[in-house]
């Protein structure tokens, strides 16, 4: 064979390996409204930069007339290519080959790419869309998601590791998803369960859809496991490459910056009043972000789910921040299980890849009730205490409202190495709230003020009056910002305003910040 025949045989095959399945099962895709494997690749990353890896692999099971169905590729698109210009490993189930089904090398495919990503120090995007483990191959296939499950743990909090749910995602390969940092999916086309709809009617008699059970909604709403949904491929795909313009590519990389024309000493009169007078009324945390941070661009993760409280990303002149904020608009702000869970995560994450935290705080304590009591609170909660505890990043705290009982703690207090803590005149910090002190402390008094009376609305009336009274010394008193800040437990009583300007110059103090924990394998944190 001559050297033009060799190079038309290298063509041929380079065309079967784009081919994957057939243009038949891809024309099948696009009318499930979702992209081909390789479309989704191109899309994601930037154009001309995909790098392709292992695409002549083929498989090796000669069991049930396998050997006669080979493919280029064997249903994976591996690689590595570029996303604003920074590296990135990829990798593509496509559904037209086997459905996307794991096999031995295929799974070795995906292995190679995250130990490689973990020696350059890049981040691993998966867009999954697969039937499962090739069942042809039995514990081969099996041992293939053992090894890829193996790396998504070692390579945690070393490089960013992000998947996208494209398609089915059933059985053992939802752990690779659950076990990576950050999970999207596409409503309507994309579910993820143990166990399917067809197993929990045989075994508990339960009627429900593979959209009930596991689709986009459910597992942003419900479940938690999921962080983005998306309404198509391209909107996943676009969620992704925004993330990734708020993280380090590896844990010994600091976050991304960006140009920022949004001054630093910004002030927003509009912060001044946004907390009402009267402590029980609500209001959107969600409106005091966006007045902070750059541009009033927030990148909010978990959106769906836990909505008491709020996380995400954002700039702060130009850095990248993590945000931790309780939402008074929801639930009250309180702390409950899922919101602890959903808190604890992130704050991690951050802490994992130097991205400071900035903690916005109005909890009138966690949520009460057999429910919580009996799921765990204690336990839950105590993983957002021990997450911001542990984390030795950049901390800063602003309390905007309440700050109450043992939340006032968990929240990123100064008491658990937080930096830099700054209070609202209208902060509450306190033991419990003052209507609930009073009812407490002057319960005697209260009642010999009622005694004075002989009918009962003169009785109730002058409790009340008393009461009222002692709710508002114990205001001055006790619960406001003042106590704390003479004590040393915030910095200073800030004006709303100024909050910006004040982050800023805090963050810019910061930068050269190093903090470690004690020696030790990891901690064991209240799983």
């Amino acid at each position: 064979m001559d050297l033009e025949q060799k190079l038309q045989e290298l063509k041929r095959r380079d065309q079967l390996a784009q081919e994957g399945g057939g243009k038949e099962r891809r024309e099948r895709q696009h009318k499930e409204g979702k992209m081909s494997a390789r479309e989704r690749i191109e899309f994601l990353l930037d154009e001309g930069t995909f790098e392709e890896t292992d695409r002549f692999v083929t498989h090796r099971t000669n069991e049930f007339g396998l050997s006669e169905q080979k493919y280029y590729g064997d249903g994976f698109i591996t690689g590595y290519g570029r996303i604003d210009g920074r590296l990135v490993f990829a990798f593509a189930q496509d559904f037209t080959v086997f459905g996307g089904s794991l096999s031995e090398t295929n799974a070795a495919k995906i292995v190679k790419i995250m130990d490689t990503a973990a020696r350059v120090g890049a981040p691993v995007i998966g867009l999954n869309d697969s039937g499962g483990a090739r069942i042809q191959e039995g514990v081969a296939s099996l041992g293939g998601y053992a090894d890829i499950f193996l790396r998504n743990t070692l390579y945690s909090g070393v490089v960013p590791q992000l998947s996208a749910i494209m398609g089915p995602c059933a059985g053992g390969a939802v752990y690779s998803p659950a076990i990576t940092d950050f999970v999207a999916m596409v409503d309507k086309t994309s579910y993820m369960f143990i166990t399917g709809p067809d197993v929990i009617k045989t075994v508990m008699h339960e009627d429900v859809t593979k959209e009930q059970l596991g689709g986009a909604a459910t597992h942003n709403e419900t479940s938690g496991v999921a962080h983005f949904l998306a309404h198509d491929d391209a909107e996943c795909l676009s969620m992704l490459r925004e993330l990734l313009s708020f993280l380090p590519s590896n844990n010994l990389d600091d976050p991304p910056r960006k140009a920022c024309t949004d001054p630093s000493d910004r002030a927003d009169t509009a912060l001044d009043s946004i907390v009402p007078a009267q402590s029980n009324l609500p209001y959107d945390i969600k409106d005091v972000i966006q007045a902070v941070i750059d541009d009033r661009y927030f990148f909010e993760i978990h959106e769906h789910y836990a909505k008491n409280i709020v996380v995400g990303f954002a700039r702060m002149n130009g850095r990248s921040v993590g945000i931790v904020a309780n939402q008074p608009a929801f639930l009250a702000g309180t702390l409950d299980i899922n919101a602890s869970v959903k808190g604890a995560r992130f704050v991690r994450f951050c802490d994992c890849f130097n991205i400071p935290l900035i903690t916005f705080e109005d909890v009138p304590g966690f949520l009460p009730g057999t429910q919580q009591e009996y799921g765990g609170i204690i336990r839950h909660g105590a993983k957002l205490l021990f997450a911001f505890a542990e984390a030795t990043v950049p901390k800063l705290t602003v309390i905007t409202r309440k700050a109450y009982g043992g939340a006032y703690c968990v929240m990123a207090s100064k008491h658990i190495r937080t930096d830099v803590n700054y209070a609202w005149p209208t902060a509450e910090i306190a033991v419990m709230g003052p209507e609930g002190a009073v009812d407490i402390v002057y319960r005697r008094e209260l009642e010999r003020a009622a005694n004075l009376h002989k009918t009962e609305p003169e009785r109730t009336a002058s409790r009340e009056q008393v009461r009222q009274e002692k709710i508002e010394e114990f205001r001055d008193r006790f619960a406001s910002p003042y106590v704390a800040a003479e004590r040393g437990f915030v910095d200073a009583v800030i004006q709303p305003r100024d909050t910006r300007k004040k982050l800023i110059q805090a963050l810019e103090m910061l930068e050269t910040k190093r903090d470690k924990n004690p020696a030790k394998k990891h901690g064991n944190i209240p799983l």
